[in-house]
């Protein structure tokens, strides 16, 4: 499985698991036009954009392309890549009927197009790039001794470093133990939150 450095940016979660079984790549979601009404959302790509740069990979019909114009206004273009599927008529295995403009979505895209749609946008294949060290990533453990989950607490603990941070308040600690994987190594993570390195 080809391993890219940028995060990809998606719709929603089918999207997700579709180009997570083809490339090793940090996959967010938007959840469709919910994006127009998060801010912290737009932060956090922004942030990402900075940080590892973004690539962004909509469906091809008009929906997808609203969303994509909306996110070429609002992040750093010279951060973010553009990845465009073609317009193939179809309709996805899950669904009953074809979506309003008959064309399949991201998620019913094969590999091979996936694969091209991320080559043509310019992402970074880590096997073909020259590597970045990436430090130690940080773990559940890190999180549980810090006492950021699974004790008293934990939650207001939690609440209080993703504002520290500048992370969206209401994920999960799941979903913030990807986003701070994605942002920190484990050592400038414990740094930060007060832990010290083991």
């Amino acid at each position: 499985m080809k391993r890219i450095r940028e995060v990809i940016v998606v719709e929603g979660r089918y999207d997700k698991n579709t180009i997570s079984q083809v490339v090793d790549a940090a996959v967010v979601t938007l959840g469709g036009f919910a994006v127009f009404n998060d801010r912290e959302k737009l932060s956090f790509l922004r942030r990402l954009a900075e940080e590892r740069g973004l690539i962004v990979l909509t469906d091809s019909d008009g929906a997808g392309f609203v969303i994509r114009n909306y996110l070429k206004g609002a992040l750093p273009r010279d951060r973010v890549k553009q990845a465009y599927i073609p317009d193939i008529p179809g309709k996805e295995r899950r669904k009953r009927s074809p979506g309003k403009e008959g064309k399949l979505g991201v998620e019913g895209m094969k590999s091979a197009v996936l694969l091209e749609a991320l080559r043509r946008a310019g992402a970074t294949f880590e096997d073909e790039a020259p590597a970045v060290e990436r430090g130690e990533p940080i773990t559940k453990a890190d999180l549980y001794a810090l006492g950021l989950t699974g004790g008293t607490g934990s939650a207001e603990r939690r609440q209080v470093l993703l504002r520290r941070l500048d992370l969206p308040e209401h994920l999960t600690p799941n979903a913030m133990l990807e986003a701070l994987n994605l942002l920190y190594d484990r050592a400038s993570f414990l740094a930060l939150a007060g832990g010290e390195e083991t």
